[in-house]
């Protein structure tokens, strides 16, 4: 695909500095563009690479505006536009439309209008497959699942059944949705499985990783709601909500029952507790762990960052002696507000 500098601008709805006639072959970084190519800048960090830049033009902010001396596109969120000039360039293959011959099709299924199932998917009874959906080789869709129009399931997803998707869910290969919530009884010192009778209900314009888990709910359905985007290698329990237009970074963990608000953004490697709920706007930082309820709006962190193992050795051994600490500084508080009553 090719595009002049003014029609990316007005796709951008971007400021055109410079030459809007140069045609424009594709997307690369700062450092490596050539002259067929834009690049974008939001970090004052990769400013030094400006001066050596060979990109035709560069996508900007009005911060870093003045020290582009290439053509340039002033939008307000760099970051953004750049999300949006990708997407022109994206070369993502798609299935011809139909059922390829080696597909298993229940009789029950409806497929809606200029779908594409791929090689050996399996649609079982009573599915609803919504309009122009991409069904790639080796998905499994189970009984009376409900799919929305426009929906992108890459290779090898399954999904349980009565599981259903909105419109524009993209799932990435290996995800499971609709697996068994981790309910145990302990009878005697045996573990009796509890059944899990809900099922997901997953919103419009939600993007799934790769290898991603989400179990079914035990007596409600585990909900994601409408633009929530979960990374690779998640883990999300039974019974858990989150809010609407939630991001949550790889290699995170939410425990069962647990309710995460709308505009959240969880940093990879979290690990939340089950039982609780968290507000909305909450952001929560790398590796942290959450075991109470967050009420408020904002910031949250936890654990240590990495240092000498020597020095975390001793930190450690320290941790431990912390409450012998605190009980002896409280018993030297006493003695010197006794001996300020005395004098």
């Amino acid at each position: 695909m090719s595009l002049t500098l003014a029609e990316l601008a007005k796709h951008l709805q971007a400021e055109l500095v410079g030459d809007g006639t140069i045609i424009i072959r594709g997307l690369a970084p700062i450092q490596s563009a050539d002259a067929s190519q834009v690049s974008f800048i939001n970090n004052a960090k990769y400013v030094k690479y400006l001066a050596a830049t060979k990109a035709c033009a560069v996508i900007v902010d009005k911060q870093l505006a003045a020290r582009v001396s290439v053509a340039k596109l002033i939008v307000p969120d760099a970051y953004v536009a750049y999300a949006k000039a990708a997407a022109l360039f994206a070369k993502i293959p798609r299935l011809p439309v139909g059922i390829h011959p080696t597909a298993v099709v229940a009789a029950s299924a409806k497929i809606g209008t200029d779908c594409a199932i791929g090689p050996g998917v399996v649609i079982g009874e009573h599915a609803a497959i919504g309009a122009r959906c991409q069904i790639h080789a080796g998905t499994v869709i189970g009984d009376e699942v409900e799919i929305g129009d426009d929906s992108w399931l890459w290779a090898n997803v399954t999904l349980y059944y009565r599981v259903k998707l909105g419109q524009r869910v993209m799932v990435h290969s290996g995800a499971v949705i609709g697996s068994d919530g981790f309910g145990m009884a302990n009878h005697q010192g045996r573990w009796i499985k509890v059944c899990q009778l809900g099922t997901v209900v997953i919103g419009n314009d939600v993007e799934i990783g790769a290898q991603t888990a989400i179990d079914r709910g035990a007596l409600d359905d585990t909900i994601i709601g409408d633009g929530v985007k979960l990374d690779n290698l998640i883990q999300i329990g039974h019974n858990v909500n989150i809010g609407v237009h939630t991001a949550i970074a790889g290699s995170a963990a939410v425990a069962g029952s647990t309710t995460i608000g709308k505009h959240c953004m969880i940093s990879g490697g979290v690990k939340i507790n089950g039982h609780i709920q968290i507000t909305d706007q909450v952001i929560v930082t790398g590796n942290s762990a959450v075991y109470f309820d967050l009420k408020e709006p904002g910031v949250y962190s936890s654990g240590t960052y990495a240092i000498a193992h020597n020095t975390w050795k001793r930190n450690a051994h320290r941790f431990t002696q912390l409450d012998d600490m605190a009980k002896r500084i409280r018993r030297l508080e006493q003695l010197h507000e006794d001996s300020h009553e005395i004098s």
